[in-house]
């Protein structure tokens, strides 16, 4: 077996990945697996700007579960990466020369590990949608398969689309025929011979942690940051104080902050109101301006949607909570806007009797809810038609979905741009062997049959 290692260093957490494959078979599709993975304690690498080296201690202990689980003798030819995504993006943004440190930092540490570093390295957010895109094709074999004789198989099977959905932006990723109006949003992607046309775009501040301190900072202006503040998001029962320093520490919600001191404090106090809540999350959207023939949001291009399409990340986690916990399904759009509802109407005390586990999630549960309901339906135009074409899921088998293993899929040239004709399994071999011998001990077994068949009869004569 090979080995290979990739850091997903997100902005609410850093999760570390280790991936296997038969040594002999590196080319092949559907090989790459998910061996384990570790998640990091302690908030993502953007949280230490103020003590960078402990973005770099955080991940030690993970990399130590990654020395005892790869056998010593991999490690030095054992790939080892790290991406930052949406939270070092916006950290960058605030002071590259805080991010830049902190990028050193983990660099550092990385670096006094066997394996083999390849860098440390902020993705973009385009690169972060097509990489969970490749990931997903990948897993599902969209792109190739083995046929059960070692041979390469082209499956006749279109592509599925993308949507992550992270702590600081989300991502759509999906195939297209149509013109893509705007060239930043078309990657052409050729794999195993077969052209793509991909459009993606990553949405900035409008991952799950930003899009709740953007909408606390839309409830205190509209409230006109008054000491109590009814929050219609949160539950009955739920209220809570916090400092204004922690709604305004991000690039995200800068151009709103007030002239009041950062170190004010206010209790929010929740009302459990659906049809507010939705007024609120909706502001957070800008579904009016548009220079293209059509847009999602923000004057962002985007083609109709079509296909089928995989949701991962905090959409799973979202969805996920709506079937098990409150026991409600999710086929159409009516479906996430009714459970939307139902949640922003539980009280607080209802709702950790059935989750006490999600306590700390709890409260934001009903205004995520409507967000996603939104974004699908309104920013993306998921309908009655097209909703029901989204999975959405954390794995396909035991790998995680998500950018990591199509980023090392790609730095480790592990799907080759031209279709590998020549390079044939190992296995072809044998299969041909064992029909071979199947082909032989049945007719064996039939010779024997006759002779046997005849000799009872010549007996009973």
């Amino acid at each position: 077996l090979q080995y290979g290692i990739v850091l997903d260093a997100g902005s609410s957490h850093t999760a570390m990945f280790i991936y296997k494959w038969p040594a002999d078979k590196e080319n092949d599709t559907g090989v790459v697996s998910e061996h384990s993975m570790c998640d990091v304690e302690g908030p993502g690498i953007s949280s230490y700007s103020s003590n960078p080296p402990a973005a770099g201690t955080s991940l030690e202990h993970c990399l130590n579960q990654a020395l005892r689980e790869v056998p010593k003798e991999k490690h030095v030819g054992t790939p080892l990466y790290l991406g930052a995504t949406a939270g070092m993006r916006l950290l960058n943004i605030a002071d590259p020369q805080v991010s830049d440190a902190v990028l050193r930092a983990v660099a550092a540490t990385l670096k006094m590990y066997p394996f083999d570093f390849r860098g440390a390295k902020i993705l973009s957010g385009e690169e972060e949608g097509v990489f969970g895109w490749v990931t997903a094709n990948y897993l599902l074999e969209n792109f190739i398969k083995r046929g059960w004789l070692g041979e390469w198989i082209q499956p006749q099977k279109k592509t599925l689309g993308a949507m992550d959905f992270g702590g600081a932006s989300t991502q759509i990723t999906f195939e297209t025929r149509d013109v893509i109006e705007n060239p930043r949003n078309e990657v052409m992607l050729k794999l195993y011979g077969q052209a793509y046309k991909v459009y993606t775009h990553s949405f900035l501040c409008y991952g799950r942690d930003q899009v709740l301190k953007r909408l606390l900072s839309k409830i205190l202006q509209a409230e006109s940051y008054q000491e109590t503040v009814s929050h219609p998001c949160w539950p009955v029962g739920y209220s809570k104080s916090l400092l204004l320093s922690s709604i305004y520490d991000s690039p995200c919600t800068e151009k709103e902050r007030p002239s009041l001191a950062l170190n004010t404090t206010v209790t929010l106090v929740g009302t459990g109101n659906g049809n507010l809540c939705t007024l609120h999350v909706s502001k957070l959207f800008d579904f009016t301006n548009c220079s293209f023939s059509r847009c999602s949001f923000d004057g962002v291009f985007q083609p109709e949607v079509s296909g089928n399409f995989i949701a991962f990340s905090a959409f799973f986690y979202t969805v996920d909570f709506i079937q098990t916990v409150m026991g409600r399904p999710v086929h159409l759009p009516s479906d996430l806007k009714d459970a939307a509802d139902i949640i922003c109407a539980t009280s607080w005390s209802e709702l950790l009797q059935k989750a006490p586990k999600l306590e700390k999630r709890l409260p934001d549960y009903c205004a995520v809810s409507i967000f996603v309901y939104l974004l699908t339906t309104k920013g993306y135009s998921f309908n009655n038609h097209s909703f029901p074409n989204i999975a959405f899921q954390k794995k396909v088998g035991e790998t995680s979905i998500g950018w990591a293993l199509g980023y090392m899929l790609n730095f480790t040239n592990m799907i080759p741009a031209e279709k590998p004709f020549s390079h044939k399994s190992m296995l072809y071999n044998y299969w041909v062997i064992l029909i071979l011998l199947f082909v032989v001990t049945t007719l064996t077994s039939l010779v024997t049959a006759i002779c046997l068949l005849r000799h009872s009869k010549s007996s009973i004569i």
